[in-house]
């Protein structure tokens, strides 16, 4: 069987696409898989890495923009069809999956007059626009959060969850984090940090960065009586690796400073608490590996579904929420002093968190594949 799955830009739509690949492929050797993206996508950098097979097609978002950008968006809309189009007679799939981003729905409407079967996964609890308008079309919805089915046609929604990768799932599972049955919390009573470590805090902002994150994380660092006791592990994005590097080397702290992680399943499990935006994927692993968070969700997301998304994790007491306007060095060296020196409250925050957990989405979405390409 073949199968393409189109989207990416973000790790928050590529990830889960990578998720539902593994776990095809999985079913059967021979089943094959084509990622179709954009360029300037993060899909450019991440899976050629990963050996899989990749083609660009034209695609920008207009949504937002004005001026000569929203004109050069639409411009690039029927070359995206034809390549599309072209892709699609080429690789000869039975299915085609949407894990959103720019190169989503021009593959999905080509499959579609091609006569392909297509489907599309939504991460976040507020479905895009685009998302919604392609619910009418294609044959499968697979979403993460049950309250976003009543933005869909009623009987074409799967509650999948979202899918995760099999390295984190993996990973955690074997560090003795994840929800997997028989394997122990990481938050026992009395915790000091694992293993006789520093007591360790992951702060990141998704895979591109976020600045208004790191630029508070080095005010933080200002604020707070001997950040040395505490190992801080932090995901800048390119754009700020330097100053970031730097501002942590003025303050006399050491920090693992990374502009991106490739194994973010490690350092979960070294985490005692993450401070992160609240993107679907990070909510969804944050659950998975069990781990108490402060959330900063990203005020300019699509329809603010960011804070949407960390509401759930809020009301399910695994994070605390903390609004970008409300971010301030100070607070945030507050937040983080009162529940790092509260290891009961990590404990409880933690096992709250794994409580959503659901590892089992990408088998749930690949027999929906299944079934949709079998009747």
């Amino acid at each position: 069987m073949r199968l393409i799955i189109a989207g990416g830009g973000t790790g928050g739509h590529l990830f889960p696409g990578i998720a539902i690949a593994e776990e095809f492929k999985g079913r059967d050797a021979v089943n094959e898989v084509l990622f179709v993206g954009t360029e300037k996508g993060i899909e450019a950098r991440v899976l050629p890495k990963l050996g899989w097979s990749l083609r660009f097609i034209s695609a920008e978002g207009i949504k937002g923009k004005g001026g000569f950008a929203k004109i050069r968006a639409v411009l690039k809309i029927v070359p995206g069809l034809f390549e599309s189009i072209k892709i699609i007679k080429a690789f000869k799939p039975e299915i085609v999956i949407g894990v959103g981003g720019y190169a989503s729905a021009p593959l999905l409407l080509a499959a579609r007059f091609s006569g392909i079967r297509i489907a599309v996964h939504e991460q976040n609890a507020l479905p895009g626009l685009t998302n919604r308008m392609l619910g009418k079309v294609v044959e499968r919805i697979f979403v993460t959060f049950p309250d976003s089915a009543s933005f869909f046609p009623e009987g074409k929604v799967v509650v999948s969850g979202n899918p995760l990768r099999k390295e984190i799932v993996e990973g955690l599972q074997g560090s003795g984090v994840s929800t997997l049955k028989g394997i122990k919390g990481q938050y026992p009573k009395g915790h000091k940090g694992s293993e006789g470590k520093k007591p360790t805090i992951l702060i990141f902002g998704g895979s591109a960065g976020a600045h208004r994150l790191n630029m508070a994380a080095l005010e933080m660092i200002g604020q707070i009586n001997d950040p040395g006791r505490w190992k801080i592990i932090h995901q800048t994005g390119e754009k700020d690796y330097k100053e970031v590097k730097e501002g942590y080397i003025k303050a006399d702290c050491q920090a693992d400073v990374r502009p991106f992680i490739y194994d973010m399943a490690s350092v979960y499990s070294d985490a005692d608490l993450i401070i992160c935006r609240a993107g679907a994927t990070t909510v969804t692993e944050l659950a998975a590996a069990g781990k108490p968070a402060i959330l900063i969700p990203y005020p300019f997301a699509a329809d603010d579904h960011q804070r949407v998304n960390a509401e759930s994790l809020v009301k399910a007491g695994g994070a605390m929420m903390l609004l970008e306007k409300e971010l301030t060095g100070e607070r945030l060296a507050t937040e983080i002093e009162r529940l790092m020196g509260d290891s009961e409250l990590l404990r409880k925050m933690g096992n709250s968190a794994r409580k959503l957990a659901r590892l089992d989405a990408a088998k749930v979405v690949v027999d929906g594949v299944y079934e949709l390409v079998n009747g």
